[in-house]
């Protein structure tokens, strides 16, 4: 393909300023060592909060002047990619990007990969969590962003209802739940529940039930997505094993029990309300969802006696995995200033100001030397700073296309439509196709 003049003196640019922006990525060490004096005007688009980023990038601007120039506009998740394509499109596109992995391949054809050549591997790795990689572009060749936060899946507890019904601590495996079910569990005499004791088993009234499936999968040995060859993505639920079943059936098997009235591990249904609105009325004694929900809780229901605490676990898994979400950093195509933002992005992974942006927003720091002490004050960051360790990640389909697949996956086994098996197998075949669009 013949590249025109303008095409090359454009791609120069951003190559160049590619290189300059990692050079400051690579050599910096710190909030007291500024990387340049100033970085100019950068902006942000993200889908995280925009009171709590710009309270982070307040403090971190009280530290280093050279951030004082970052502005950031709060983008609806589901129009992201849309809206910076037309921004491109229009020459008006923003600096930075700050999403998390389960956008980034509906963005990656509108991002400029670090090339490995000016961020080498080594450094990535012993630099960010081990979910970071899932930015990695495929064949070695570089990364799509530089991390910054991850909001970890817990397990958040009605302190009063465990309390009432002699339970003294929550269940760190999944099998424990099951044996909590009677005790918890409040039926009428026709069998309508009215207080579960957690939520599963149906997906569109379980607030975080993308994540919770993706975790119960992954921690099954099921990496819901992976390159088969070269740069091709498709969908693994988990292959046969020994014994002839698909480590995906376990999983599914496991959540969708929740919602049988057969069996007496059931405790929640399709007529019941969203499991946040729930929980938050003091309807349910377990809640899965994501850590940073805890100020939501605090702040819409401060009568609300609630405990965090890590995500369950198999009894025989050796290791811990947890789902989270880890947003990074990515540079546009189009981005006004790319050195700026490079070195806004590099700034912002100083130890300092990881700190100040995990307090801000709720979050766990993405790079491993900030996840080492956790604020000793905060029984909520520390159940974060642990499990970011360990949280693992996929690349999916947008998320309202996943959220359609598994709710239908979901809803055919609940109601007998299709076994285990075959409703996995559909899935599987849905989601490769979505994938390899």
């Amino acid at each position: 393909m013949r590249i025109s003049l303008f095409q090359g003196i454009l791609i120069g640019v951003f190559s160049l300023g590619a290189l300059i922006g990692l050079f400051v990525f690579a050599t910096y060490t710190g909030s007291n060592k500024s990387a340049a004096n100033v970085v100019g005007p950068v902006v942000i688009w993200g889908t995280l909060p925009k009171d709590d980023i710009n309270t982070a990038l307040v403090a971190a601007g009280k530290v280093d002047a050279t951030l004082k120039g970052v502005s950031y506009v709060q983008k609806d998740p589901e129009t992201l990619s849309t809206d910076l394509a037309t921004a491109i499109a229009t020459g008006a596109a923003p600096d930075l990007i700050l999403s998390s992995q389960e956008n980034l391949l509906t963005l990656r054809k509108l991002i400029k990969p670090i090339p490995i050549s000016t961020l080498s591997a080594r450094t990535f790795e012993d630099t960010f969590t081990a979910e970071a990689n899932l930015f990695a572009v495929p064949g070695a060749n570089g990364y799509y962003g530089i991390p910054f936060l991850i909001d970890p899946l817990v397990l958040f507890s009605n302190q009063d209802i465990l309390s009432s019904d002699g339970i003294a601590v929550p269940p760190t495996t999944w099998e424990e739940i099951i044996g909590l079910v009677s005790k918890v569990a409040l039926f009428t005499p026709a069998q309508q529940i009215t207080r579960g004791l957690i939520a599963l088993g149906t997906y569109d009234n379980v607030h975080d039930a993308r994540g919770i499936l993706s975790a119960l999968f992954l921690q099954a040995g099921a990496p819901l997505s992976s390159y088969s060859s070269g740069d091709t993505l498709a969908a693994n639920l988990g292959e046969t094993g020994n014994g002839g079943v698909r480590a995906g059936q376990a999983a599914l098997g496991f959540y969708t029990q929740f919602a049988d009235p057969s069996k007496i591990s059931y405790t929640w249904n399709a007529s019941l309300p969203d499991s946040q609105r729930s929980f938050l009325a003091g309807n349910l004694g377990l809640y899965l969802g994501y850590v940073s929900e805890a100020r939501y809780f605090v702040a819409a229901n401060p009568n609300l006696n609630f405990n965090v605490s890590p995500l369950p676990q198999p009894a025989t898994a050796a290791l811990k995995s947890a789902y989270g979400l880890v947003y990074a950093f990515m540079i546009p195509l189009g981005a006004k200033n790319p050195t700026g933002a490079y070195t806004v992005a590099s700034l912002l992974t100083g130890s300092t100001e990881q700190s100040t942006a995990a307090l801000a927003t709720g979050l766990a720091p993405a790079v491993r030397s900030a996840l080492a002490s956790a604020p000793a004050d905060d029984p909520v960051a520390a159940v974060a700073y642990a499990e970011a360790l360990y949280t693992e990640g996929w690349l999916s389909p947008a998320p309202a296309d996943t959220d359609r697949i598994f709710s239908s996956m979901i809803g055919n086994v609940i109601s007998g439509r299709s076994n285990l098996d075959t409703a996995l197998s559909f899935a599987e075949q849905s989601l490769t196709a979505l994938l390899q669009q």
